[in-house]
C-alpha cells in the first residue's frame, strides 16, 4: 500500500502533464473556436451541469459564451446556441452539414437501432421512413380522419371531470388526466387500441414512465467512454436493457395482433398506422428494408413523440392560465363567444379563436416541451459565425433560452399571450426567434397533429368549466418549478377545481 503523500504527489504530476500538454495543443492551433467557459479534465465542463440542463447552459452562454458556445461534456465537444441568429445558420444556412444525430449506444438500445424518425442518421432510409409517418400518420387529410377519435376522447375527459366536480373530491389531477388523454388518443390512431385501464394499463404506464427517465438520464457511457463500467456499476445499463426489452416484446405483441386480426379479416382492418406499415412492408415498394424492427421503431416513433410532449403543452398551458386569472377569463369568453352555445368544436371554430391560439404560442414560448431540442452533430470541418466547428461536435440549441432573449421579447419572462395578436411570428420552424418543435430537415413532422390535439381539447375545457385553485388558493402560491426530463413537466402535479359553467350561469 502507497502512502496517500505518494498518490497524490503522482496524481498532481499527471495532472501538470496533462495540462501542459493540452497547452501546447491548444496554443498550437490555429482555428478560432467559439469562446468556452474553463474546463476540468476528464469531466470537461459536466461539473456545471445541473439536473435542468437548458438553464444551466443558458447561464454559461450568459457568464462564459454569448450565441454561440463550446463547451466539453466528458469527452464530447458541443456547441451551445443560444440566439435566433445562430440557430438559423444551424437549421437553415447550413441545415445539411448538421443534419445527423449523434450515434449514441444507449439510443440504439432504446430507439430501435437508430430505425427512428427522429434520430435515425440522415439518408435515404431517413427519406422514406419519415414521408411513411407525415403521408400516412400526420397529414392534415389524416389528422382529419382522427375527427371521431379525438372527439370521442375529449368526451370522456369532461366527463370525468363532470363526475370528479360533482363528487366530494371535488379536486382534479390535471396532469395525470392529460397525461392518459394523449396515450388514448395515439394510442387509437397508431395501435388501433388504447392501454391505459385497469392492471395492464398500469403496467403499460409504469414501462413508458421508465422508458422516458432512462432516455433522459444522465449516460456517462456517452460522455466518458472510460466510465463505462459506472452505468452497469449504477445499474443504469441493466435497466436500460430491461426497458428496451419490454419495450421491444410490446411492440412486438401489437404486430403479431394485428397480423392476426388482419388474416382472420381477410387482409381488411387497414385503418391504423400499424396496419398501414405492415401493408408498406409486404408491398415492398419504398425502395428501402421495412422490416420488423423499422415498423417497431415507428411505431415507438409515433407514440413517444405524439404523448409526453403534448401532455407537456397542456399541463403548462393550464397552468399558466390558472396562474393568470384575468387571461384565463379572456379566452373563456372568446371561446364561449365563438360558440355561442354550440356543444360540438369544428376547426372553423378553432381558426376564429385568435386569442386562444396565442395563449398556446405563449405557453410554447416559455415552455417548449423539449427546451433543448434532440441535438444534432456536425457531420464535417464548418465554420458558424466566423468560428470554426470541428467534425463530429455535438449541437445543443437552447430553444427555452431563444425565446426568452431580451433582445427580441418584451418582458420575456411574463407570461403575455396579447405579444402574439398581432404578430407574424410562428412555431412552425420558420421564425428562429420560436422554436419549441425545431425546425430545418430535422424539424418536428407532427406539430399539425399535436397542436390540432391541444387546441381542441383546451376550447372544449375552457367552454364547458370554469377553474380555480383547491382551496380558494392565491395563483402566487402555484408551484411553477420543473421537473428534470427528457420532456419538461411540472415538478408538482395541477390540482385545480372545476365547476360546470353552464349549472353556474343557471
Amino acid at each position: 500500500m502507497f502512502p496517500l503523500v505518494y498518490v497524490l504527489s503522482l496524481l498532481l504530476l499527471l495532472f501538470f502533464f496533462f495540462n501542459l500538454k493540452y497547452f501546447k495543443r491548444s496554443s498550437s492551433s490555429k482555428k478560432n473556436l467559439p469562446p468556452s467557459p474553463p474546463r476540468l479534465p476528464v469531466i470537461g465542463n459536466l461539473h456545471q451541469i445541473g439536473p435542468l440542463l437548458h438553464h444551466s447552459l443558458h447561464s454559461l452562454s450568459q457568464s462564459h459564451g454569448g450565441p454561440v458556445m463550446l463547451i466539453h461534456l466528458g469527452s464530447v465537444p458541443t456547441l451551445v446556441v443560444s440566439s435566433a441568429e445562430a440557430a438559423r445558420v444551424i437549421m437553415k444556412t447550413q441545415d445539411l452539414m448538421f443534419a445527423n444525430r449523434p450515434n449514441v449506444k444507449m439510443w440504439r438500445k432504446l430507439l430501435c437501432d437508430l430505425k427512428e424518425v427522429s434520430v435515425a442518421p440522415y439518408g435515404e432510409y431517413w427519406r422514406q421512413v419519415k414521408s411513411i409517418m407525415v403521408v400516412h400518420l400526420l397529414s392534415n387529410k389524416k389528422i382529419e380522419t382522427y375527427r371521431e377519435v379525438r372527439d370521442q376522447e375529449i368526451a370522456l375527459v369532461v366527463k370525468k371531470i363532470a363526475e370528479n366536480s360533482s363528487s366530494k373530491k371535488k379536486v382534479v389531477d390535471l396532469s395525470d388526466l392529460f397525461v392518459k388523454f394523449t396515450n388514448d388518443v395515439v394510442c387509437r390512431v397508431t395501435f388501433g387500441n388504447k392501454y391505459s385501464e385497469g392492471e395492464s394499463g398500469k403496467k403499460f404506464r409504469k414501462m413508458l414512465s421508465e422508458f422516458f427517465e432512462v432516455l433522459g438520464g444522465l449516460n456517462l457511457g456517452d460522455l466518458l467512454p472510460k466510465l463505462a463500467w459506472v452505468d452497469r456499476v449504477r445499474g443504469y445499463e441493466a435497466k436500460v436493457d430491461k426497458v428496451a426489452n419490454e419495450l421491444g416484446e410490446f411492440l412486438d405483441g401489437i404486430v403479431e395482433e394485428r397480423l392476426r386480426k388482419q388474416s382472420t379479416d381477410g387482409g381488411g382492418g387497414e385503418n391504423f398506422f400499424v396496419d398501414i406499415l405492415l401493408k408498406i412492408q409486404k408491398e415492398d415498394s419504398i425502395g428501402v428494408t421495412l422490416d420488423r424492427l423499422a415498423i417497431k421503431a415507428l411505431l415507438l416513433d409515433a407514440y413517444t413523440a405524439g404523448t409526453d410532449t403534448t401532455a407537456t403543452v397542456l399541463e403548462w398551458t393550464f397552468a399558466e392560465l390558472v396562474k393568470h386569472p384575468k387571461v384565463l377569463k379572456k379566452v373563456q369568453d372568446e371561446v364561449r363567444m365563438v360558440l355561442n352555445g354550440k356543444q360540438q368544436i369544428n376547426q372553423d371554430d378553432i381558426d376564429s379563436m385568435k386569442y386562444l391560439k396565442a395563449v398556446l404560442k405563449e405557453t410554447l414560448r416559455l415552455h417548449p416541451p423539449i427546451p433543448t431540442l434532440v441535438p444534432r452533430v456536425a457531420s464535417q470541418d464548418v465554420n458558424v459565425m466566423g468560428y470554426d466547428v470541428a467534425k463530429g461536435t455535438r449541437v445543443i440549441i437552447n430553444a427555452w433560452a431563444i425565446a426568452r432573449d431580451p433582445k427580441v421579447w418584451d418582458e420575456p419572462h411574463e407570461f403575455r399571450p396579447e405579444r402574439f395578436l398581432d404578430s407574424t411570428i410562428d412555431f412552425k420552424g420558420h421564425d428562429f426567434d420560436l422554436i419549441p418543435f425545431g425546425a430545418g430537415r430535422r424539424g418536428c413532422p407532427g406539430i399539425s397533429f399535436a397542436m390540432t390535439t391541444n387546441e381542441h381539447l383546451l376550447a372544449s375545457l375552457l367552454h364547458k368549466f370554469d377553474w380555480e385553485l383547491p382551496n380558494k388558493g392565491k395563483e402566487n402560491d402555484l408551484d411553477m418549478n420543473e421537473r428534470p426530463g427528457l420532456t419538461i413537466r411540472k415538478k408538482v402535479p395541477l390540482l385545480v377545481v372545476a365547476r360546470d359553467a353552464f349549472l353556474s350561469i343557471n
